[in-house]
């Protein structure tokens, strides 16, 4: 099954509407959705390296103008929309621990987790609850995501042979990484931060 779920991404990743999936899936990532637009962007580039550095410019746009809709849901609908986004990934406890060095560090804060696996959209729309600088915001959002999506393309661009063998000879045990790190980053969201 999992060969197949592999077999199937690498195919959507050669097809022509392949960038419209990524990127709704960068842009619902940055505001709502949980899994990283990786799944697809790494397949994407390994199915079609000569067009490595369109495919992150698309993830890079669409990651930040849904991380525009994160910052819109913390400033607009936070009660409503954002608190059980935040519930959800378990950070209630420590938001307003977090929000007293918001002010100062939030353009760091913002760049650090755009570049990170931490879960971006937490950041998006802490940064509309702060009422962080929106030009310091997109800045930030815009040099952090796209250095992150960048060289990603550029390590797959220039190792991709390799990479691709790598990847479908370990495959099982890829995925099951992937999910320890993903699920590990929530655990260490609730807990650490």
């Amino acid at each position: 099954m999992l060969r197949r779920l592999y077999d199937w991404t690498m195919d959507l990743a050669g097809r022509p509407y392949a960038l419209w999936a990524l990127a709704v899936i960068s842009f619902v990532e940055s505001s709502i959705f949980p899994i990283p637009p990786d799944v697809l962007l790494i397949p994407m580039i390994l199915a079609a390296r000569q067009r490595a550095w369109v495919i992150a410019g698309v993830c890079t746009l669409a990651s930040v103008a849904g991380g525009v809709a994160g910052y819109a849901i913390g400033a607009l609908l936070f009660d409503t929309l954002g608190q059980p986004i935040v519930e959800f990934y378990g950070y209630v406890d420590r938001f307003q621990e977090f929000q007293a060095g918001y002010e100062e560090w939030g353009a760091w804060i913002v760049a650090g987790a755009g570049f990170t696996p931490f879960p971006y959209k937490v950041i998006t729309i802490t940064s509309g609850v702060m009422d962080l600088n929106f030009g310091v915001f997109m800045i930030a959002s815009v040099i952090s995501r796209g250095a992150r999506f960048f060289l990603l393309a550029a390590l797959l661009w220039h190792f991709g042979p390799p990479i691709r063998g790598f990847i479908e000879r370990y495959l099982p045990q890829l995925t099951i990484l992937f999910f320890v790190l993903l699920f590990g980053g929530f655990i260490a969201l609730r807990y650490l931060f």
